[in-house]
């Protein structure tokens, strides 16, 4: 079997449990996520089966959608909800409507984030949480984001929902607590939930009692989305014949006449996926093969 798994992750479940569950109910050991969500986020978790693990790297660097709610006047260890409470500040004066859509429209763009002390950021082969943990000094590493859009999804203002659309990389809590310093308050992210996962949305998830249905009748199959939808982000080069022999042999390729907006690329044969090219890094008049597809 090959093919993205649209799955809609449960609360409790780290995403490696995930995995696991789906390398049992889909009886194969080539299964992998497409980026993490902690155990108490909710969302679209794409599982990538067979000779879609191939993609993995290129479904995880997709554009994400989160609903996530911002908490005033607490700021946790953790910078979400799970942490212990390290500063206080009652919100006497809440922030007005048009403050906060202010605020939101000033993380616009790309902008620098800290990545939270638990996290699995490593610093000297290390691991953030790790140093907090033994609550050993690290210096953390900063980083930079894009903030595509940013809404505001409540008229409730001490704690408030926002729909973020970013890149790969975004700490949804930092910004919540980023967002809090700059309202004048401290904060953290009390709720989240991943809503998009490139072209992957709710609407389209599959959930896990859907897979062990499917997996009683043997029919998990038809839960996959084929592996060109997950990599629908990237253009397209269509070959004949001919040269999708040359293709699934893994050769280069003299390089198309007419451009290709995105480097790497796809190369398809009657919309069928063979592989995944880019322009060769030495030689501009020719392209190579990335990942080739068996399946």
């Amino acid at each position: 079997m090959n093919g993205i798994l649209p799955l809609w992750k449960p609360k409790g479940m780290t995403s490696h449990d995930c995995v696991m569950k789906c390398r049992r109910l889909f009886k194969t050991r080539k299964v992998g996520h497409t980026g993490t969500l902690d155990p108490e986020v909710e969302g679209v978790l794409p599982i990538c089966i067979g000779e879609a693990t191939k993609i993995v790297s290129f479904l995880t660097d997709t554009k994400k959608t989160y609903i996530a709610e911002v908490k005033l006047g607490e700021a946790t260890e953790t910078e979400d909800a799970q942490g212990k409470i390290i500063e206080e500040k009652k919100v006497a004066n809440p922030p007005t409507i048009d403050s906060i859509k202010e605020v939101l429209q000033s993380f616009m763009g790309t902008i620098t984030q800290i990545p939270p002390m638990y996290s699995a950021v490593k610093v000297n082969g290390r691991k953030l949480y790790e140093y907090a943990r033994a609550n050993e000094p690290v210096e953390r590493p900063e980083r930079e984001i894009t903030i595509y859009d940013i809404q505001l999804l409540s008229t409730n203002t001490d704690s408030f929902k926002i729909k973020v659309l970013c890149s790969k990389g975004t700490y949804i809590r930092t910004l919540c607590v980023d967002i809090g310093k700059k309202l004048g308050y401290p904060a953290h992210m009390s709720g989240l939930v991943r809503t998009n996962t490139g072209s992957f949305s709710e609407k389209n998830t599959v959930t896990f009692a859907n897979i062990e249905e499917a997996a009683e009748n043997n029919e998990q199959e038809r839960l996959l989305v084929p592996i060109i939808h997950g990599v629908d982000h990237l253009d397209r080069l269509d070959v004949d014949e001919a040269t999708k022999f040359k293709v699934m042999n893994g050769q280069k390729l003299k390089a198309p006449k007419h451009t290709i907006e995105t480097d790497p690329f796809l190369v398809v044969h009657q919309q069928h996926l063979l592989a995944i090219y880019q322009n060769h890094p030495d030689k501009p008049e020719e392209i190579k093969p990335v990942r080739v597809f068996n399946g």
